[in-house]
């Protein structure tokens, strides 16, 4: 389950969910939470790697998921990519926002498969807020982590999804 990460550029001002800055916003608390919570259940007994993930709905509702590893490495599941099932299997499929959790030094962003993902479900201003478990060390767009993406807007209206 391989995760891209990202230099930081400077010192990185930490966002705690129970901070003053992030107090008004109950959705962003409420991703953090259950990104965590999922954290905590995810199957990674060979990278040792635990990540959470959770997307914000258009109907507001959040779906969460977390890695699931595999003995047979390519067949793991990424945290985002349960979390997107989830919202999916619920009858959704617009994606607000995106956190996702991981430990260590780096930022745990999404990796490129669950970048495209992503995209399936949401324009390029999508906000993914890259977070550990002491708060969200920084947000991002999803335009910055998939430039020039190509996205179900690419193709023609007969090709596209139907609307739902």
């Amino acid at each position: 389950m391989g995760r891209e990460s990202g230099a930081s550029a400077g010192p990185e001002k930490r966002l705690r969910p129970d901070s003053p800055e992030s107090r008004d916003d109950a959705a962003l608390q409420a991703l953090f939470a259950a990104a965590n919570a999922a954290r905590q259940h995810a199957y990674a007994p060979y990278s040792r790697f635990r990540v959470g993930a959770a997307v914000l709905s258009a109907s507001g509702a959040i779906h969460a998921g977390c890695n699931v590893e595999n003995a047979a490495f390519p067949v793991g599941t990424c945290a985002e990519a349960g979390a997107v099932a989830a919202m999916v299997a619920a009858g959704e499929t617009r994606i607000r926002a995106v956190l996702v959790l991981g430990e260590g030094p780096q930022l745990v962003t999404p990796c490129g498969a669950c970048r495209q993902r992503l995209r399936e479900f949401a324009s390029g201003d999508l906000p993914v807020y890259c977070a550990d478990e002491n708060g969200i060390r920084r947000s991002l767009q999803l335009d910055l982590l998939l430039p020039a993406s190509f996205g179900p807007d690419n193709l023609p209206a007969e090709q596209g999804p139907a609307e739902s």
